[in-house]
């Protein structure tokens, strides 16, 4: 008798990340931000960050649920995110660790120190976030289909 792991729902994920790649490239595009006003602006760029803050949380969560579900129950309690990113890349979840640790410090710096001037740093360093999410979420769904 063999052992299947669990398959994982990723219908979440899934919205979130097309969330996220549909928002990320009108808020980016300059042209199409200088016809708005200043509050929609700010909304805009508020709203993106807020979808890159819950759809960065479901992918980690996603990881540490495969690892758990594939290569050991308790494999990733209580690992600091380096490492649950290091097995992710291990396992060929991920690509790049470093690239994903700058998405944590994004994140950190967006939920707890919020301003303008955050914001404009973590806009910056979500460029590459929407490709590296959706080669996550590519990874997962081959994996158990």
């Amino acid at each position: 008798m063999s052992f299947e792991p669990p398959k994982q729902d990723l219908t979440h994920l899934e919205k979130a990340i097309t969330s996220f790649t549909q928002l990320y490239p009108r808020v980016t595009d300059e042209q199409f931000m200088s016809q708005q006003d200043e509050i929609i602006r700010l909304g805009l760029q508020a709203g993106l960050i807020q979808n890159f803050e819950f759809t960065y949380e479901l992918c980690w969560k996603a990881m540490k649920r495969w690892l758990e579900n594939n290569i050991s129950p308790n494999i990733a309690d209580g690992v600091v995110r380096r490492e649950l990113f290091r097995l992710a890349a291990e396992n060929l979840l991920i690509e790049d660790v470093d690239e994903w640790m700058s998405y944590h410090i994004a994140r950190n710096d967006s939920s707890h120190r919020y301003g303008m001037e955050i914001a404009e740093d973590v806009l910056q360093v979500l460029a590459d976030f929407g490709r590296a999410a959706q080669r996550l979420l590519a990874q997962l769904q081959q994996r158990h289909d």
